[in-house]
């Protein structure tokens, strides 16, 4: 009987090889080495470094290749990191460490985060220099950009928390406001706004004890959980991430937007021509500052629920000449004045409204009244709201979820993202900011490996 072949135990062996012949010639990581120019770092890093003192440093490109290498695979523990360095040929190959040589301690790279990139814009500026290579390779067009933001899970107990008072932060538009309010009494010949002492507004938030830093996000169909917000901007050409921005879970998606889109211009000196954008976007002064900077925005449909029984808004038809509002019956409501808020207010005749058939169905107001408001901004809207309805709108919100969506979907499933790996704002930055730029790196590597 023919016995069973067994391979010899060949562990102890010894063997001349090569590392470069062990790392497949597809490798991503050669794709990454080929085509990225991790060069910079250096000049990046150097104001962090002293020149004269201490022991000799670890390669800073040597680190933050093996940040990166976490970021590529989704290896969420530095510990594990080294674990992997030290097994994974491929791995030492593109570190520039033979198959002899020790591995950094996964202490080097938390040292390095604690204390020597504390507080500082370095891993902002590697993300930034990345999107200057793809600009340098034309994978960057900045003329249409696709923003949008997802949740990402604190790591911080929902339960554990106090409750604190904290004032709310004046919004940057607001003395733009003041001035159009101002503007909009005058021209229909009302006296300006008396000044009244500020009132600050304050809220109540929940506190994580775990994470400080964090936001409770409270939303309609989503778990309530304490999280911080990637506020991300994808670019229509090759959908390289342009912008990463992390805020606590509890600051609105709108809050940062326009800023964000000006430092983009600044920054990459991009000419954007049009942006589409969910409807959470889809606010008075957002409308306004993209009308102000000449930008086509395409942005969803936010759905109203109107009190039951009483007719919509839209049921009121804006006469803009005459500067009316007609009712569903024919009548007219005229302007009366312009709030606080930048809300212009048109009412009915109670007269007239106590003998319409329709007035159970149009107000509930004791004196017969109908009173409409028009914000004075409310026609940017409106010019959003018809750019959304046009051949080109509806074509350009169609790539929404093929770009901004789908990068989304490749940070949470590919690369770690769906959770925070550490506590703290900077630290959650630090987290999109590199798990972007890898994210590009791959798209950058990919398509001009592509190109041989």
């Amino acid at each position: 009987m023919k016995l069973l072949h067994t391979r010899s135990s060949i562990q102890n062996e010894m063997e001349f090889v090569c590392l470069e012949d062990l790392v497949p010639q597809d490798h991503l990581l050669r794709k990454i080495d080929r085509h990225i120019d991790f060069s910079f770092i250096i000049d990046k890093v150097k104001p962090y470094y002293s020149e004269d003192n201490g022991r000799p440093s670890l390669d800073p490109i040597v680190l933050f290749k093996m940040m990166f290498i976490g970021y590529f695979f989704g290896i969420r523990s530095e510990r594990q990191l080294e674990k992997e360095i030290q097994t994974n040929v491929a791995y030492r190959w593109f570190l520039g460490l033979r198959l002899t040589d020790s591995v950094p301690h996964h202490s080097t790279i938390s040292w390095n985060r604690c204390n020597r990139f504390k507080d500082t814009d370095v891993f902002q500026e590697i993300f930034d220099e990345i999107v200057f290579q793809a600009q340098n390779h034309r994978m960057v067009g900045g003329r249409a950009l696709f923003t949008d933001s997802t949740h990402l899970k604190a790591s911080a107990n929902k339960h554990k928390y106090t409750k604190e008072v904290v004032e709310v932060e004046t919004r940057e538009y607001i003395e733009d406001l003041n001035q159009a309010i101002e503007e909009d009494r005058k021209k229909h010949e009302k006296k300006p706004l008396k000044d009244r002492e500020e009132v600050k507004k304050t809220k109540e938030i929940r506190k994580s004890t775990t994470d400080p830093d964090c936001g409770f996000m409270s939303r309609d169909h989503k778990q309530e959980m304490f999280c911080y917000l990637d506020h991300r901007t994808t670019d229509m050409k090759f959908n390289i991430i342009t912008d990463a921005f992390v805020t606590p879970g509890n600051v609105h998606d709108s809050v940062p937007y326009l800023e964000r889109l000006d430092r983009q211009v600044n920054r990459f000196g991009f000419h954007v021509e049009a942006v589409a954008l969910d409807s959470g976007y889809l606010t008075n002064p957002i409308c306004k500052g993209l009308s102000d900077r000449n930008i086509f925005g395409v942005i969803a449909h936010r759905r109203y629920h109107p009190t039951q029984g009483l007719f919509p808004k839209w049921k009121f038809t804006y006469d803009e000449d005459q500067n009316i509002y007609i009712c569903p019956n024919g009548e007219t409501l005229h302007y009366s004045t312009t709030s606080r808020d930048g809300y212009r207010e048109y009412k009915s005749d109670p007269k007239k409204c106590a003998a319409c058939p329709l007035l159970k169905e149009c107000t509930r107001s004791k004196n017969h009244q109908k009173v409409v408001t028009r914000h004075v901004w409310e026609e940017h809207k409106e010019k959003v709201r018809l750019n959304r309805l046009s051949p080109e709108g509806k074509k350009l919100y169609k790539f929404r979820k093929e770009k901004v969506e789908r990068s989304f979907a490749d940070s949470k499933e590919l690369h770690g993202l769906r959770y925070c790996r550490l506590r703290g704002l900077q630290k959650a930055s630090e987290q999109v900011l590199l798990t972007a730029a890898c994210q590009n790196m791959k798209k950058i590597a990919m398509h001009l490996d592509r190109q041989l």
